[in-house]
């Protein structure tokens, strides 16, 4: 299993989300968050904004699924532009069921 967790800008996060549950994904979490990157930040009353709104979407998938779900985050959040996002796969090595205090597949 991979962990995809995937770093957009705020306006594009329900999109992406859509995007991932398409794709076959039962579960995502979503973080909002601040972040600066290579992104232009936007100007308010002159003055120039530090941080970013972003969020953070966590989903774990299945090895089987990791390229179409990366596909389908790129085909919604891309638009060539500096501060589209950054995708990350980790492996997974275990999970476990709080609930059932079982080790999940």
């Amino acid at each position: 299993m991979k962990r995809i967790e995937v770093i957009v800008q705020s306006e594009v996060s329900k999109q992406v989300i859509r995007a991932i549950r398409k794709a076959g994904v039962e579960g995502v979490t979503l973080i909002q968050s601040l972040g600066q990157g290579a992104g232009e930040r936007p100007e308010i009353g002159g003055h120039q904004i530090e941080f970013n709104s972003t969020d953070v979407i966590i989903a774990v998938v299945h090895d089987s699924i990791v390229k179409s779900v990366i596909s389908s985050i790129m085909d919604v959040a891309h638009t060539g532009q500096k501060g589209d996002g950054k995708i990350f796969v980790t492996n997974v090595e275990e999970s476990y069921d709080i609930s059932t205090k079982e080790k999940s597949t």
